[in-house]
């Protein structure tokens, strides 16, 4: 019974291998016949070439009588299906095998199907020979549509054809005829229309701004995605409206909420860190939003109040704005009073060579010879500072690159606290073989009050109390005051000295003025000799488009400057000057300046400093010399163009941030540190300990 089983299990094993090998052999040769029946009814047509219902209509060609016995009507307009034959639609032979092994077949109409079936194009060999020679006969125009409807190869004829909607039909043919027409306007063009667009092409190329284009350009380092902080921003946010909600909320005694508001934005918080993007976000970032999104959302269904929500940030933004001006401030005072307190070294240098000036008793020691000092016929400088080190350098630098340093003249003047430091320097370290003169301003016994408008003024209560009962308060010292203006520095006769040369050096016909603040790089002889062309002061101008004119630094709503200077001349800087005394006694400069100096007692007509009634009193009186003589900006601006500066016969570091102090910046400390003796003495006592 085993055995028969068996066996009849192997007999019907076998008959199915039979059946399925026999199935092998007849379905792709049925297969084909049908697919073959089908398709070559269809194998004429273009494939851009369709009617409403799908069906793709034939070209025109010479030899179509032979596809007549294939369905086609030739005889017809533009060798369409018959009308009949389309509403009758296509008979389709289905084989296949069924679960028992069988063959099966059964046709189904073409009208039948639903609409998501498709055409399966399965042309052979034969068949695409025959539709490229039947594309050849037809015209030149058709021949090009059917090479550019087939331009996509296969290496499977047998891959399924996607099926084109009727939009997308018209989208493609409406694109082909603006191609076509283009092409033809292309070949018509003119040769001057070419021409045209060429140089308008060149144009566009000139003017295009990369600048933001390249900011984003994925092939830079840099390159930041436009969504890297949107987390980030989203948690700023969230805290925000967390704020008011949790205000709202204590306000009316919902402690639960508030605790809970409070809570998340500690862990929102504590998610953000020190983050500038998304990627530096804590990894709990994510669901901590989340989770604040979920407590905002139950705070608006309880508290929402759009009024009050209004007025909660409304307060918050004042409160805000407030924080940050207060902050401001007080940034302002800290870079000030950096920039103004003298640091150890720099005290600790002029003590040093003060003791040993006293010491070693070098009070009657001569420094010049005096007959130099009077000769017009040498080149003059005038240097007023109280800072040893910062004349010493630029003394040093002025020697170095000076062209017969010996016919220089350097006239120093001091105060009382740093003349025998300034003294005992340069007797240590004479700048030879030119001739070098130190003086005492107190020594200036016509300098008084009665003369000097300035020194009048600094008996005046209300500007004693400005200075130093700033908190208290006055007409001077309410108002929200730029403090750098209360510096005492501004009221210092030694800022002021540059407006009194002649009486200074009566004796002169020129004399450059340098600030202690410049670093010398080329010889200045030359300025000497140039042609001021009547006017009395040489200067480089600093106005660039509308910055640093004349309305940046006085007050042209009062009619006094306003009738008198025009708010667009350029301003100039001081800090490297020529003079020429000549025409300054001639034209009285020094009482024109006391003049305007004082009308402006109560500073309504410009802050304190000397470059504003520099402005005034030089008005159309002052030379423009070239700008590299001259620039400036070392001191305040870490965008100087270093080519500038290389090729500069000065640079100035007019700023806060001088180079002597922590403050300056690094890459312009070298121009002036090259010229500080780093191996002297007192400098590595000062600076070393």
């Amino acid at each position: 019974m085993a055995l028969f089983s068996s066996r009849s299990v192997l007999g019907g094993g076998l008959q199915l291998i039979f059946a399925f090998f026999l199935a092998m052999i007849l379905v792709p040769s049925v297969r084909s016949e049908v697919s073959d029946t089908v398709s070559f009814k269809r194998s004429s047509i273009l494939p851009n070439q369709r009617d409403a219902k799908g069906y793709r209509r034939l070209q025109d060609c010479q030899n179509c009588q032979s596809e007549q016995g294939h369905g086609f009507r030739t005889g017809s307009p533009a060798g369409r299906l018959d009308s009949h034959e389309l509403d009758e639609g296509v008979d389709i032979t289905v084989t296949y095998i069924d679960f028992l092994g069988k063959l099966q077949t059964f046709k189904v109409n073409s009208r039948n199907l639903s609409s998501s079936w498709v055409w399966e194009s399965s042309f052979g060999a034969n068949h695409t020979q025959a539709m490229v020679g039947l594309r050849q006969e037809g015209s030149p125009q058709k021949i090009a549509s059917g090479i550019q409807d087939n331009a996509q190869p296969s290496t499977d004829q047998n891959q399924q054809a996607t099926p084109i909607i009727p939009v997308k039909l018209k989208r493609q043919q409406l694109r082909q005829k603006r191609k076509e027409m283009r092409t033809q306007e292309l070949i018509n063009m003119s040769k001057e229309t070419e021409l045209e667009m060429q140089r308008a092409a060149i144009e566009r190329t000139k003017q295009f701004n990369n600048t933001v284009r390249g900011k984003y350009n994925i092939w830079r380092k840099e390159y930041n995605s436009p969504h890297s902080d949107s987390t980030l921003k989203l948690l700023k946010d969230q805290i925000i409206m967390a704020k008011v909600y949790a205000s709202i909320a204590r306000s009316k005694n919902v402690f639960d909420l508030y605790d809970s508001l409070m809570r998340h934005i500690k862990d929102s918080r504590h998610a953000i860190g020190d983050a500038n993007s998304d990627t530096d976000l804590h990894e709990s970032a994510l669901e901590q939003a989340k989770a604040m999104g979920h407590a905002l959302s139950v705070a608006r269904d309880m508290l929402l109040d759009t009024d009050v929500v209004a007025r909660k940030l409304r307060t918050m933004v004042q409160s805000a704005d407030e924080s940050m001006n207060a902050v401001k401030k007080h940034n302002t005072f800290l870079v000030q009073h950096a920039a103004k307190t003298i640091p150890k070294p720099l005290h600790c240098l002029p003590l040093q060579l003060t003791t040993d000036y006293f010491l070693h008793n070098y009070t009657s020691k001569e420094l010049a010879d005096k007959n130099k000092l009077e000769d017009p016929s040498l080149y003059h400088y005038a240097i007023f500072s109280d800072n040893v080190l910062a004349t010493a350098v630029v003394v040093n630098s002025t020697v170095i690159h000076a062209k017969g340093p010996e016919k220089h003249v350097f006239h120093i003047v001091t105060d009382r606290l740093n003349f025998a430091a300034m003294r005992m320097w340069f007797i240590v370290h004479p700048p030879s073989p030119a001739t070098i003169n130190v003086e005492n301003i107190d020594d200036f016994k016509w300098l008084n009050s009665s003369y000097c408008s300035v020194l009048r003024q600094l008996e005046s209560a209300r500007i004693k109390e400005y200075y130093f009962k700033a908190n208290h308060p006055s007409s001077l010292s309410v108002g929200n005051e730029n403090i750098k203006y209360r510096n005492p520095k501004y009221l210092s006769m030694l800022n002021h000295l540059r407006f009194y040369m002649p009486e200074v050096y009566p004796k002169l016909d020129k004399i450059l003025f340098l600030d202690d603040d410049v670093v010398v790089q080329k010889d200045l002889t030359p300025l000497w000799s140039l042609d001021l062309k009547g006017m009395v002061n040489g200067a480089v101008e600093t106005c660039k488009e509308s910055f640093h004119r004349f309305d940046t630094y006085l007050n042209f709503s009062n009619p006094k400057i306003s009738e008198n200077f025009d708010p667009q001349a350029c301003g100039w800087a001081f800090g490297m000057n020529i003079f020429d005394l000549k025409e300054w006694k001639k034209r009285n400069i020094t009482g024109i300046y006391h003049y305007w100096q004082d009308l402006n007692e109560d500073r309504k007509l410009w802050k304190l400093g000397s470059l504003p009634p520099g402005l005034i009193t030089f008005y159309n009186l002052t030379y423009p010399l070239e700008r590299s003589w001259h620039v400036l900006g070392l001191g305040y601006d870490p965008a100087v163009n270093p080519s500038e500066i290389e090729n500069a016969a000065v640079v100035h570091y007019n700023g806060n941030y001088k180079p002597w102090l922590d403050l300056a910046f690094t890459k312009y400390k070298s121009y002036w540190s090259k010229f500080v003796k780093f191996d002297n003495p007192y400098i590595q006592r000062c600076y070393m300990d």
